[in-house]
Order: structure tokens, then sequence, then C-alpha cells
């Protein structure tokens, strides 16, 4: 027979030595006064010492009672929070995504606040990282990917197409002749300056490859200082675009149109109420900033192509 105090004696000792009468435990308890008191001879019997000092109907805890008291209060706390952060997270909406992080700071964190405003009792968390989600092993609900769309045994929507063209700041443009130009490379872009000359047919000129940056902030912002031109996303590089901070180098050549940013989850989760209220918000969002950037291009010229 185990000869550790039950869970239930242990309950019974707590509200004892709080409210410090029997009857009043018993009370809160919902149980019968007699009850409290065996189960506390039994917890008394079991651990080989007094708990309570008895004199006629007061009692008062000896210093082993004390040091129980203290611990099972302590217990019971931590028992308790858990119990209400549990409680909360059931009764609230909950989910975690995972996005690259110069989507999430230059995209998706500026309008988030949208989504937040029509959300109030969600929790939302959003991890940022270029690492793709284990979804056997992680949890978290959704990806929002960039990239080609075809990761096998996962559900892959397309909720973004992106424009890619040449771009600098308007400082670089005017002083710079097209043969001297220095490109720079984002080295986790779908489409780099390799790529978008051989859709071009075209043959580089300038200096090529010495510049390359694995962020496409890093990329972007060297751009706008004015170290060259940068081939770039106009879903990241939107802000520098609508301020004019950059402009676009080469008009002439056009812009490659692709599906770029993807929600990516397991089958499984594809259906659930709260992943499919946010994939359709996000959605939505990158439908009205293809628009703009769409309009942006007809303005200065920019023909679209398909790679």
């Amino acid at each position: 027979m185990s000869r550790d105090p039950s869970l239930n004696a242990m309950v019974y000792f707590e509200s004892v030595a709080r409210t410090g009468r029997v009857a009043k435990a018993a009370e809160q308890l919902g149980v019968s006064p007699s009850a409290v008191s065996q189960q506390i001879k039994l917890l008394e019997n079991l651990l080989g010492v007094a708990l309570f000092r008895r004199d006629k109907r007061e009692l008062s805890l000896t210093l082993e009672g004390e040091q129980m008291f203290t611990a099972a209060s302590s217990a019971f706390t931590t028992l308790d929070a858990a119990r209400r952060r549990i409680t909360r997270q059931r009764e609230r909406q909950q989910l975690i995504a995972r996005v690259s992080p110069s989507f999430g700071v230059r995209w998706l964190g500026q309008r988030l606040v949208g989504f937040i405003d029509a959300h109030p009792d969600w929790d939302l968390r959003i991890d940022a990282t270029a690492d793709p989600t284990n979804f056997d092993r992680e949890v978290v609900d959704l990806d929002l990917r960039y990239g080609h769309g075809q990761w096998p045994g996962l559900v892959n929507q397309c909720v973004i197409q992106d424009s890619v063209f040449p771009m600098c700041s308007p400082d670089y443009l005017a002083r710079t002749a097209v043969d001297e130009a220095r490109y720079i490379d984002s080295t986790q872009a779908a489409i780099q300056w390799d790529r978008w000359w051989a859709e071009q047919s075209m043959t580089p000129t300038g200096d090529y490859g010495a510049l390359r940056f694995e962020r496409s902030s890093m990329a972007i912002q060297q751009a706008v200082n004015g170290v060259g031109v940068v081939l770039e996303s106009a879903t990241l590089a939107w802000d520098e675009l609508s301020d004019a901070r950059l402009v676009p180098w080469a008009p002439e050549q056009g812009a490659l149109r692709f599906p770029a940013y993807w929600a990516v989850c397991p089958p499984g989760h594809a259906n659930r109420r709260l992943l499919r209220a946010f994939i359709d918000w996000v959605q939505a969002e990158g439908t009205a900033h293809e628009s703009a950037i769409q309009a942006y291009l007809l303005a200065h010229a920019i023909r679209i192509q398909q790679p």
C-alpha cells in the first residue's frame, strides 16, 4: 500500500489550516465535519506527527503543520494557476504562425493591427524565422512561406503574387551609367540577377557578384543608401517604392510576376475555422497589395512578364 498522502487528504488539511476550523473547512469543501476530521487523522497517522495543536474548539498548526501548510499552499497555487491558464486558452482563440523575417517585418507586421482589431479575443503568436516548420515535431499551425509552393504532404495555397524588377535610389539612377552599375543580390530571393539576365536574354555589364546579402531588408537598405541596383520584391520594397526612396532602374526591362508567398499547413489544419479566417485575411490583404503594385507598374510603364 502506498505510504504517500492522498491528494484528498492534502486538500482537507490545507483548508483546515487556512480557515482554522474543521466546520468552516467542511462548509467550504461541501462535506461533513467528520469526513474532514477523518482525513486529517489519517494524514497525521501516515506522517507520524501531529499537524495541529487542539485546544478545545481552537486549532493551531504545529511546526510540522506549518511546514506542510507552506508546501501545500504553494502546490495548490501552482495547480490553480495552471488550471486558469488552460481554461483561458480554451476560451480564447489561439493561432501560432511562422513567417520569414523580412516578410514579417516589412509586410505582415505593418498590417496585423487590422486583423488584431477585428479579432480582439485571439491569442496570436508570430515567429519570424527563415526555417520552415517541421509540423510533425513543432506546435505551429501555419507557415507563410516564400518560394515555389511545392512542399509535399502539405497544403500549399498562394496568398500573394509578387513582382520583381531592378530598383535603385533616385540619386544613383541620375549619376550612374548602365555599364557602370553595381548590382546587389539577395541570396534568399527566388529570382536573382543571373536568372534575371537569362530571362531577359541579356549579357551583364557593370560590377556583379561583389555585394550579396542574406536578408532582403539588408539588400533593400543598401540600394536606398545609393550603393547600387537591387533586384528585389515589390512586396518587400513597397514602402521605399511608394515614397520614391527607390525607383525602377530600367523600366523597359519589365518585371517578373510569379506566385511567391504561400500559406502552408498540414491537411488536417486546413479546414480549421481559425486558420481559415487568418489565411483568408492574408489573401485579401495580398490581393489589395497586388492591385497597388500593378497600378505602380502601369504608371511607370513597366510591363509584366511571367518567368
